[in-house]
C-alpha cells in the first residue's frame, strides 16, 4: 500500500482491481480522480460507507494471481539472483515466454 499512490499513474485502464488490504478511502479517491474505477473489496473491519463490489469484474483478479504464481515458480524471478534490474527484467521476460509457451 506504500507504493500504490506512487505506483496509481503508471496505472492504464479503465478499472483497478486489487484486494482487501488498498481499501482506503485516500486511495479510491485518487482512483477515481485517475478516471478509473476502483475494484476493491471492503475491508472486513470497515463499518461505514462500504462500496458495492463489481463481481464480474473482480474475478480476473484470480487471472493474475495464477499468472504471479506460475512466474515465481521460476527460481531465479522468485529469489532474484541479478543484481542489476536490466538482468533481472531479462530473467522476467523469460520466464514469461516460459509460462506463455506452456
Amino acid at each position: 500500500m506504500t507504493a500504490a499512490g506512487d505506483l496509481l499513474p503508471h496505472a492504464l485502464g479503465k478499472a483497478l482491481l486489487a484486494d482487501s488490504a488498498y481499501d482506503a478511502d485516500g486511495f479510491v479517491r485518487e482512483i477515481r480522480r485517475a478516471g478509473m474505477k476502483p475494484v476493491i473489496p471492503c475491508n472486513p473491519t470497515r463499518k461505514r460507507r462500504r462500496r458495492r463490489l463489481d463481481k464480474e469484474l473482480y474475478q480476473y483478479r484470480y487471472l493474475v494471481e495464477v499468472f504471479f504464481h506460475q512466474i515465481k515458480r521460476c527460481r531465479a524471478v522468485a529469489t532474484r539472483y541479478e543484481k542489476t534490474a536490466r538482468n533481472y527484467l531479462a530473467v522476467l521476460h523469460l520466464a514469461c515466454a516460459w509460462c506463455w509457451l506452456q
